[in-house]
């Protein structure tokens, strides 16, 4: 199956980028990197989460680069960054630092946004040296620091051990997913997308989704199945707003409620009535405001401070 295999028309289809680059990580994985808009504009850096890709930032994408340089990469195996032998929530770490490194000038700050695996990946970067040096404010979307298959809400049982082991095994399988087929669709909604979704943000999902490989979905269902990062959280002391939806089957809103209460600096916890775990497919405006209003608060107050 291509590894590319997004929607091509319409809101939820890739805006080509300014320049794409490939940032190292400590191990040497390559990922791709995409800048969007303006290369003097305040930044932006976008991080998506499990099994999906720079693509599912379209929609932010498309409306944040107007106004400032917006830096999306691909997860190491996802997209167009290969596939790596280690998957570890260090490794996430790793790899956000790189890119960090690779697109921020010394000393420039930035918004980053991270959306379920990404918002791990920016609470296991928390207490970097080079988290801090770049880290304006976060936004932490649709995520949460652990217990993700104890509370995950996929598998219609009650809470317990039952449901824990039947929900790893179905977010391990090693079955893979295949075509984008009308059943396939309905399967994803169910899993992962609140249940008023429209059928483009549902074909948009599924075609981003449906592209991860099976390998690599297998081995990162692994590191969010042992997840816990509940002790990062002290570390991220940045300004950080959260986003959550109410309909999240895969990671419920106990998870925003409880990263709302534990960050040092929160700003703002945003519950999206009857949106699931897609919140930037299913509700792009909610999330590119939040991103804005975070640039707004605290990347151009910089700015307007270093001038003489």
């Amino acid at each position: 199956m291509s590894r590319l295999t997004h929607v091509t028309s319409g809101p939820y289809a890739p805006p080509a980028a300014r320049r794409e680059l490939v940032a190292v990580s400590a191990d040497g994985a390559r990922l791709h990197v995409e800048v969007h808009g303006d290369e003097a504009a305040p930044a932006v850096v976008l991080a998506h989460g499990w099994t999906c890709s720079t693509a599912f930032w379209a929609a932010q994408i498309r409306a944040l680069a107007t106004a400032h340089r917006v830096i999306a990469y691909d997860q190491r195996g996802h997209g167009r960054s290969p596939a790596s032998r280690t998957h570890t929530t260090t490794a996430l770490a790793d790899d956000l630092v790189a890119v960090l490194k690779a697109t921020l000038a010394p000393g420039e700050r930035a918004v980053l946004a991270g959306h379920s695996m990404g918002g791990m990946t920016i609470m296991a970067a928390a207490g970097r040296p080079e988290f801090a040096e770049h880290a304006a404010a976060a936004l932490l979307c649709s995520t949460g620091s652990s217990r993700l298959v104890a509370e995950a809400l996929v598998v219609p049982l009650p809470a317990g051990r039952a449901r824990t082991r039947i929900t790893g095994a179905v977010l391990g399988s090693r079955a893979p997913l295949g075509p984008v087929t009308p059943i396939a669709r309905k399967v994803l909604k169910y899993a992962t997308m609140g249940p008023g979704s429209a059928p483009d943000r549902v074909e948009a999902c599924a075609r981003i989704v449906h592209a991860c490989p099976t390998g690599v979905r297998r081995a990162w269902s692994g590191v969010l199945a042992g997840l816990d990062l509940d002790a990062n959280l002290a570390a991220l002391t940045v300004p950080t707003a959260v986003i959550g939806g109410t309909s999240d089957r895969l990671t419920p809103v106990v998870h925003a409620r409880a990263l709302a209460a534990a960050l040092p600096h929160c700003v703002g916890l945003t519950e999206l009535t009857g949106m699931g775990h897609m919140t930037p497919v299913e509700a792009p405006e909610a999330v590119t405001n939040a991103v804005r209003d975070l640039a707004a608060l605290y990347l151009h107050t910089e700015e307007k401070e270093k001038r003489p």
